[in-house]
């Protein structure tokens, strides 16, 4: 009973958790999503099957030993002559073998090919993480904006509201005409789809984040901060050159760990031209109960007197243990030429590779010049657009100053309420397109996100 109330307690403890909303910032939304997410996962469990993979590899050079044993019983005994025969009503043998290999060339280029392989796996979850941490930067940054480009349209929506009742207000009192009040009213009708539009967006980009976490769909979120919060980061940040040494590209270390195992392949296919030898040991245990038949053999001689004697008839055991050792050797000498067609068909793949390899390079370059085209310009665009705000800000102050005072008019005041909202959400575009463009350029560059390492690729870097 006791233990029946704390588990309903612990339950009720994970509902109420599960119940209130989660707080994330973006470094807590990495550590989740690099630790939850399914192909993060499964990125951990390539590289430990390729370490069994290795392991399977080393125990082709360790020794192997097998015991087999047999018992049989013979029903009809062979006959060397009528009436003669020999043999054993019962026998049993039991045997064991032992193999060392002492010199296996192929073996030995298959576990340097293993540990290739690990490698690949490794840097294949590393990969698959620098691409998660991209995938989830952006998405965080994208609802970030989403909800900054709702609060502006939400503020625009108070601002021109309140214009409507002011029109409203002064329509009735004679001070403006049903056209500034059907205009007014037009533009708060027109902001609404794209308010509708906004929140939609940001349920769309929640799932999407929700699904590189690997929340469940119980679990509330919200995210801290605001796009405005990275502002005084971004004019703060240094910009990157474009001339960096791209080698930790995922895709380039991928190419060439690939080259790398084609070159194990080649000269794993030569090695199995090689020699092989190995050391043998057998042992063998067997017994049979041999029975001659005296009585049938010498019936003629011992039976000369009248009514003849029992037949003669001797049975016993006989055991034997022959022990033997040795070494053996393999020489293959003609296997069709598969061997020789194999190594051209590895060589030709390398070939192949290497034009990839170059050509992968070139496209590198072009990724991580648009990727610095695009932080210079969003940086310019917010420098830009920061002062645009306060200067539609002052704009539309003055144009609701004239408007209210009779001196302007609806138009003005539209105009000026389209270019402050415009140029809000200008300026968090801005800041979006800079985070973005920056994810992307660490996306190429190949730059590690600080994540504790797995046990498995911990054994691995300790395996190398």
């Amino acid at each position: 009973m006791k233990r029946s109330i704390i588990a309903l307690f612990a339950v009720l403890c994970v509902g109420v958790a599960w119940a209130q909303p989660m707080t994330l910032s973006l470094d807590k939304a990495l550590e989740i999503a690099l630790s939850d997410n399914p192909t993060i996962r499964v990125a951990d469990l390539e590289i430990e099957r390729q370490d069994w993979v290795r392991k399977q590899s080393v125990g082709n050079l360790l020794p192997s030993v097998s015991v087999s044993g047999q018992y049989s019983y013979s029903i009809v005994k062979q006959e060397m002559a009528k009436g003669l025969s020999f043999g054993a009503d019962n026998s049993i043998s039991t045997s064991a073998q032992l193999t060392l290999p002492l010199f296996a060339p192929s073996v030995y280029e298959m576990l340097r090919m293993n540990q290739t392989q690990l490698e690949q796996a490794v840097e294949s979850a590393r990969s698959s993480k620098i691409t998660l941490a991209n995938e989830v930067k952006k998405a965080y940054y994208n609802i970030l904006l989403a909800e900054q480009s709702l609060s502006v349209l939400k503020e625009s929506e108070k601002s021109i509201a309140e214009t409507v009742a002011n029109t409203e207000a002064m329509y009735r009192q004679g001070l403006a005409s049903e056209y500034d009040l059907l205009t007014a009213q037009v533009q708060l009708s027109n902001l609404k789809p794209t308010i509708l539009q906004t929140e939609t967006s940001i349920r769309t980009s929640k799932l999407l984040f929700r699904m590189y976490l690997g929340l469940p769909a119980e679990v509330e979120f919200t995210l801290e901060g605001t796009l405005d919060d990275f502002a005084e980061e971004v004019a703060a940040a240094t910009i990157p050159t474009n001339e960096i040494d791209y080698a930790n590209n995922a895709d380039l270390r991928a190419l060439e760990l690939q080259a790398r195992l084609l070159e194990h392949q080649l000269k794993l296919t030569n090695a199995s031209r090689l020699p092989t030898i190995a050391a043998f040991s057998s042992f063998m245990f067997s017994g049979n109960d041999n029975t001659m038949d005296f009585g049938s053999m010498m019936g003629g001689a011992m039976g000369g007197g009248a009514g003849g004697s029992a037949p003669a008839t001797k049975k016993e055991w006989w055991w034997q243990n022959p022990l033997s050792a040795g070494i053996s050797i393999s020489i293959p000498l003609f296997s069709g030429g598969k061997n020789v067609n194999k190594a051209h068909e590895i060589r030709n793949s390398l070939s192949q590779l290497s034009l990839q390899r170059d050509y992968l390079k070139q496209s590198i370059g072009v990724q991580v010049e648009n990727a610095f085209n695009a932080i210079l310009t969003a940086r310019e665009k917010m420098a830009a657009n920061e002062i645009t705000v306060r200067q539609a800000e002052k704009a539309y102050e003055i144009a609701e100053v004239r408007y209210n005072a009779g001196a302007g008019t609806i138009l003005e005041l539209n105009s000026s309420e389209l270019s402050l909202t415009q140029a809000r959400l200008n300026y968090s575009q801005a800041i979006y397109d800079y985070l973005a463009a920056r994810a992307d350029y660490e996306k190429i560059i190949g730059e590690d996100f600080e994540f504790a390492p797995t046990h498995q690729e911990s054994e691995a870097a300790a395996t190398e």
